[in-house]
C-alpha cells in the first residue's frame, strides 16, 4: 500500500533482507532429501549460486574451479582479463594504492584497451577440461564479443549493466537491440538488471533466457549512493517474479530470476528464493575465498567509470576456501559460510524440497527477527568493537 510522503506525493513501501523472516512450514525433510537445482532452459546446475562478473570475484581460474563444483562463475569480458596479459602485477599495483589514489589508479587501470586475442584466449582457457564457461559484458560490447564468446565455446552470455532497459534512447549511438541480439545467438542470453514487473516483462519479450533483479545492492557497489536509485531486493524480486509467472502464463516460456546482491549470509539467499527468485548471483562472498583472484579484496562496478565511479575497494578476508564458502564446514556462526548448506536446511526447515516449492514459503514483515532476544550478542559486538 502507497502511503503520503508529503502532500500530492505517494510513495510505495519496499522490503531487504532484514525487513523479512520466512515462516517455518507444518511439514518439514530431511536435508537430503531438498533438491535446490534449477534451470535456464536445457542447462541444469546444482548449485543456484552464481558468482557475479567482477574483476575481484572471477578469473579464469576461479571459473574453472567453480564449474567444477556444479555451478557457473561468470568472467566480465570488459575487465582486466582482457586488457592485460599479466594479471598480477595489476591486482599488485591496486591493492598497494593509498586509499586516497584508490579510485583514481582503478579508472587508470580500465583505460588500457580491451584486446579481442585476450577475450578468446581467456573462454578457451576456462573450457579446457569440459568445464562451463559463462561471459558478461556491457550493451555497449555485446555485440564485438557476442560472436568471439561463440566461436571461443562460451555456453552462456550475458548483457549487464547498472540499469537495464528494452527501450534506450541515444542521439550518440545505436543501442543495442535486444530482440535481434538473442535470436542471432546460438547460446541463451541473460539480461539485466533491473528491479520493476514492468520492465523484467519487456525484457523477457525479447527473448532473454533468464533476468538479473538488483540495482546498487551488492557490498562494494556505491551506486545508491551516487545516484539515489534502486528497490531493496525483497520487493524487486517479488516484482520481477511475479512478471515471471504472468509470463509463463500467457506464453509457457519459464524465464528464470536471479537475485543479483546485497546477500551475506545463506539466510539472505534463502529469502531470495522465498521472495521468488530462481538462483542468485553474488560477489562480495566469493571474494573472501582463498581461490578468488585477488583473495580478500572486492571492488564493485564491472569496469570503473571515469567520471562518476560507482565502486570502490574494500578488503572481505580471505576468510576461507571455496569449498567452505559454498558447503562447509563453516568455522563462522554468523551464516557467511557453507551458503549452499544454509539454503538446503532453510529449505528443509519451511518444508521446500525444492527451489519451486521454496518460491512458495509464507513471508512475513519481521525487522526484528536478527535483533530479537540478542542482548547478549548486541553486547558482545559492541565490547568488541571498542
Amino acid at each position: 500500500m502507497a502511503e503520503y510522503i508529503s502532500k500530492g506525493r505517494k510513495a510505495r513501501k519496499s522490503y531487504g533482507f532484514d525487513d523479512v523472516a520466512l515462516v517455518p512450514g507444518d511439514l518439514t525433510y530431511d536435508i537430503k532429501e531438498v533438491d535446490a537445482s534449477w534451470k535456464i532452459g536445457d542447462l541444469e546446475f546444482d548449485v543456484p549460486i552464481i558468482a557475479a562478473a567482477m574483476d575481484g570475484v572471477v578469473n579464469v581460474h576461479f571459473a574453472r574451479e567453480f564449474s567444477k563444483r556444479g555451478g557457473f562463475a561468470v568472467l566480465n569480458l570488459d575487465g582486466i582479463s582482457s586488457r592485460f596479459e599479466d594479471l598480477s602485477s595489476i591486482y599488485e599495483r591496486m591493492l598497494s594504492s593509498k586509499r586516497e589514489e584508490v579510485t583514481s589508479v582503478i579508472q587508470e587501470i580500465y583505460k588500457e584497451p580491451i584486446k579481442e586475442e585476450l577475450v578468446e584466449k581467456s573462454i578457451s582457457s576456462i573450457k579446457e577440461g569440459g568445464n562451463f564457461c559463462a561471459v558478461s559484458s556491457v550493451p555497449q560490447n555485446a555485440e564485438r564479443f557476442a560472436e568471439i564468446a561463440e566461436s571461443a565455446g562460451a555456453d552462456l552470455f550475458i548483457v549487464q549493466s547498472t540499469v537495464t532497459t528494452a527501450r534506450h534512447i541515444s542521439k550518440r549511438y545505436k543501442a543495442l537491440d535486444f530482440d535481434k541480439f538473442c535470436s542471432k545467438l546460438k547460446i541463451p542470453v541473460i539480461i539485466g538488471n533491473c528491479v520493476t514487473y514492468k520492465t523484467t516483462l519487456e525484457l523477457m519479450k525479447t527473448g532473454a533466457a533468464a533476468i538479473l533483479v538488483g540495482i546498487g545492492p551488492g557490498a562494494a557497489c556505491t551506486t545508491r549512493q551516487v545516484l539515489g536509485i534502486g528497490v531493496p531486493q525483497i520487493t524487486a524480486t517479488g516484482d520481477a517474479a511475479a512478471a515471471r509467472d504472468y509470463y509463463f502464463k500467457k506464453t509457457g516460456k519459464y524465464v528464470p530470476i536471479i537475485t543479483d546482491g546485497g546477500m551475506s549470509t545463506g539466510g539472505d539467499i534463502a529469502k531470495a528464493i522465498a521472495a521468488g527468485a530462481d538462483a542468485v548471483m553474488v560477489g562480495s562472498a566469493f571474494a573472501k575465498t582463498k581461490e578468488s583472484p585477488a583473495p580478500g579484496y572486492h571492488w564493485g562496478m564491472a569496469t570503473s567509470s571515469e567520471n562518476l565511479p560507482r565502486g570502490t575497494l574494500i578488503q572481505v578476508g580471505p576468510i576461507c576456501t571455496l569449498d567452505e564458502m559454498l558447503t562447509g564446514p563453516a568455522w563462522l556462526d554468523d551464516g557467511t559460510q557453507n551458503l549452499l548448506g544454509a539454503l538446503r536446511l532453510s529449505m528443509a526447515s519451511v518444508g521446500a524440497d525444492s527451489i519451486k516449492r521454496m518460491q512458495l514459503t509464507e513471508l512475513i514483515i519481521a525487522p526484528s527477527i536478527k535483533t530479537e532476544g540478542k542482548v547478549q550478542q548486541r553486547q558482545q559486538r559492541v565490547g568488541m568493537g571498542k
